[in-house]
């Protein structure tokens, strides 16, 4: 039942799994950004810490000391997101970082860049990273 607005607290198993997922966040204003997770956000630290690596939604519930589905809820709650989606925009803005700073007249390659993110499709990078910042990788290399 929603009194004013709010569902009731959490009782028995669900208060427990409540309890475990605020090691997510520590308030509702952290942001999906690369810069830093928070005091008590170990499955934000944690992607942060694997974004090159192949790591899944299981993973981070794990390293977090939770399922996956109250991995999920948490992060829907706190950062109004997925874990997948908040690991592609880590992904995305660290390596817009590199390709800003690249030098594609030194041998930097977009696709290299990519690959070191974590990004096995180029193809796939390229949509997303058009789709996050407006031009394709290839365009932030060049400027």
């Amino acid at each position: 039942m929603v009194v004013d607005g709010r569902a009731p607290p959490p009782t028995g198993r669900r208060q427990g799994a409540a309890r475990k997922v605020r090691t997510l966040s520590t308030s509702s204003a952290d942001a999906p950004t690369s810069g830093g997770a928070g005091g008590g956000a170990p499955a934000v630290a944690f992607i942060e810490a694997h974004t090159s690596l192949p790591i899944t939604a299981s993973d981070v519930a794990r390293a977090a000391g939770v399922g996956p589905r109250a991995l999920q809820l948490a992060f829907h709650r706190h950062l109004d997101t997925t874990p997948m989606t908040y690991l592609r925009r880590v992904r995305l803005a660290g390596a817009h970082r590199e390709l800003v700073a690249a030098d594609a007249s030194a041998g930097d390659t977009g696709a290299a860049i990519a690959h070191r993110w974590g990004f096995a499709s180029q193809d796939r990078f390229a949509t997303a990273y058009r789709h996050e910042h407006g031009v394709l990788p290839s365009r932030t290399l060049r400027t």
